[in-house]
């Protein structure tokens, strides 16, 4: 039997599933590729939605020769042997770099004068944003477009061409286990459908179940499950509804979604609707996050289920998470001062040591003063800001 996943890949934009405000008729990244005028891109996103595919398509739309390399196993010497095949050449190379964000700075600073000069067309892909691990050079060099999970319609598009050339006999349980387990990741479902077919004509959920015991990644687009569950958890526990929040989540474990999905979400409820009233929930998530990821079902439910009752338990506040929103939206703005003279190095003769003043001294540490954190004085945020008090009036 073929491998579903490449056998049903698409070969042209028109037959791209999902990602339209990419690839839609006005999207720019389609225009540019349209036009022949793509620049070097970086693609991020989940697994499974397109990535891979998109630059294929775009390599053969282009009349590029196509390289797939992967940053893991990327040699420097390999990257020089090929642009040196195409000094002369009149169409350069399209170069397609996967998990880019793991590229040495070594690794990067070789491909940055091909990039200057465009040797080649790089399109880098990751699942992590690359701009975080990228160096500015490279930067400055690129577009960066984002790949959004797959939607259920457009996995269940795509299921529906499968079974029906592959002639597969697939229940409507079935069928939604595809769809709902997969997590927007169409080559995950095409494997797992693919496996089953394997093993018997007639494919039920159960057979699913047993070759999939949990949904992957951050569980299914499908809106009876996963989001709304997980919202009604979250909302529970700000709520300090231990109960609700202890169902909710019961209904998340059942449903097969992976331990740390759920320990992930409760590490940034810990941040954002606890925050410093008690700073302590956010290091508890994070062990609960790391216990659960070497753990797993079914103990894993135990150690969530004390982080929930922790979480829901704790005093409530939201101050960090609306300061951070405030600076955040100002700096967008364009609310961008220059830095002060005397904070532009440790030793500037203007710059007041607080140490040699008994911990604090009075000086400016932005050119005009900008007021975002306010605190909403619950539990140890009195705390902080009895400290911040004291601090300043030099007791």
């Amino acid at each position: 039997m073929a491998n579903f996943a490449l056998l049903y890949r698409p070969r042209t934009l028109d037959e791209v599933v999902g990602q339209e405000h990419l690839l839609s008729p006005t999207a720019p990244l389609r225009n540019l590729i349209e036009n022949d005028a793509l620049q070097h891109s970086f693609f991020y996103g989940p697994p499974g939605v397109g990535k891979t595919t998109l630059a294929r398509i775009i390599a053969e739309k282009l009349d590029r020769p196509f390289y797939e390399l992967n940053a893991t196993t990327l040699k420097v010497d390999e990257l020089r042997s090929i642009f040196k095949q195409y000094i002369q050449a009149l169409r350069k190379p399209l170069i397609f770099v996967d998990e880019v964000h793991r590229l040495s700075r070594t690794q990067q600073e070789v491909l940055l004068p091909f990039m200057e000069r465009y040797d080649a067309l790089i399109i880098g892909a990751s699942t992590e944003n690359p701009y975080f691990s990228l160096t500015a050079a490279m930067r400055s060099r690129s577009l960066l477009f984002e790949f959004k999970p797959l939607m259920r319609e457009d996995l269940s598009r795509m299921l529906e061409i499968v079974v029906e050339k592959e002639r597969l006999d697939v229940d409507d349980a079935a069928r939604d286990y595809l769809l709902d387990s997969s997590g927007g990741d169409m080559r995950a479902m095409l494997n797992l459908l693919e496996a089953a077919a394997v093993i018997d004509g007639a494919i039920t959920v159960e057979r699913l179940r047993q070759l999939r015991p949990a949904a992957l990644h951050d569980g299914s687009n499908s809106s009876d499950t996963h989001y709304n569950l997980i919202s009604a958890m979250i909302k529970s526990m700000r709520g300090s509804d231990i109960d609700a929040a202890l169902y909710w989540m019961a209904r998340l474990i059942v449903g097969g979604e992976p331990p740390e999905f759920i320990a992930r979400r409760m590490v940034i409820f810990a941040s954002e609707d606890i925050g410093n009233a008690n700073p302590n929930a956010l290091g508890i998530a994070v062990d609960t996050m790391n216990a659960v990821s070497r753990i797993g079902y079914p103990e894993a439910r135990i150690i969530l289920s004390q982080c929930c009752v922790y979480l829901a338990s704790s005093p409530k506040s939201n101050a960090a998470y609306v300061a951070v929103n405030r600076a955040v939206k100002a700096v967008e703005k364009g609310d961008l001062q220059p830095v002060p003279k005397h904070l532009r190095s440790p030793d500037h003769p203007g710059y007041l040591y607080p140490h040699d003043f008994g911990g604090w001294v009075q000086q400016s540490y932005l050119e005009k003063p900008l007021k975002f954190y306010e605190s909403k004085r619950v539990g140890y945020e009195k705390r902080l800001d009895e400290w911040i008090e004291k601090i300043k009036a030099g007791s």
